[in-house]
């Protein structure tokens, strides 16, 4: 093998020639995308592989079908999670894409759930920090999301009760005051039907069933240092990119 990365298939090359065209605005949400002969045409390829371009489309939420009309170009309403927002934090200093915004619903001392207790690896009903917000684009609610920590991050940064915001965010600010450095992460993604309080955020029927993720973070000695569970927003899309060597 050589270093150099494989080419793309000829329909996954036409598919983000497409979705190029739609990030730059040149096709606009509504607009038709390429027909199959229009691509068998202009690309030199089988009916078989133009056909391939629209489902690749529609599977990464840039196109979708409508009776009567066709295939059109849509932007995909982009989902960033927990650890996608860790990420951002570190690289560009905040933890928000372009057009997202939070609201912070509440903050305080909570006895810990069952759920909690094991994941933070506390008793049951002990004071942990609960911090819950809600992102937010111009297409509506990102997700929903409650972080809990251990009880005795408050002491160190009483800030994580208030509802007011955290300039480095909850890793950041954990870091500042603590030493403590989110080194190692587990995600668990699931189907979970809503509980009633966070419907009503999520402007959805208690008991709808969404996409949901649970997030564990670990520090640099193996201690755990924030549980996090977000339920996604009606319409959003979960997709991740890695590179295989």
């Amino acid at each position: 093998m050589t270093g150099n990365s494989p080419a793309l298939p000829p329909y996954r090359r036409i598919a983000a020639q497409i979705k190029d065209r739609i990030e730059r605005g040149e096709l606009q949400p509504g607009d038709r995308i390429p027909s199959v002969r229009e691509i068998v045409r202009d690309e030199g390829v089988s009916v078989a592989t133009a056909t391939r371009v629209a489902s690749v489309l529609r599977a990464e939420g840039y196109a979708e079908t409508i009776p009567g009309i066709g295939t059109v170009a849509r932007m995909p309403s982009k989902l960033t999670t927990g650890p996608d927002r860790l990420q951002l934090q570190r690289a560009t200093g905040s933890g928000f894409r372009p057009g997202e915004r939070v609201e912070i619903v509440s903050a305080g001392m909570v006895p810990a759930s069952s759920e909690v207790a094991d994941a933070l690896e506390v008793e049951e009903g002990a004071q942990v920090v609960q911090r819950r917000r809600r992102y937010l684009d111009e297409d509506g609610v990102i997700a929903l999301s409650t972080s809990w920590l251990p009880g005795e991050m408050a002491e160190a940064a009483p800030e994580l009760i208030s509802t007011g915001p955290l300039p480095k965010m909850t890793f950041g600010l954990i870091e500042d005051r603590t030493g403590r450095r989110a080194v190692k992460r587990r995600d668990t993604v699931s189907v979970e039907e809503l509980p009633e309080d966070v419907a009503l955020l999520l402007d959805l029927d208690p008991g709808t069933p969404v996409l949901s993720m649970a997030n564990h973070y670990w520090d640099q000695n193996g201690q755990i240092t924030e549980y996090a569970r977000d339920y996604m927003g009606p319409g959003r899309v979960l997709a991740a990119d890695y590179d295989l060597q």
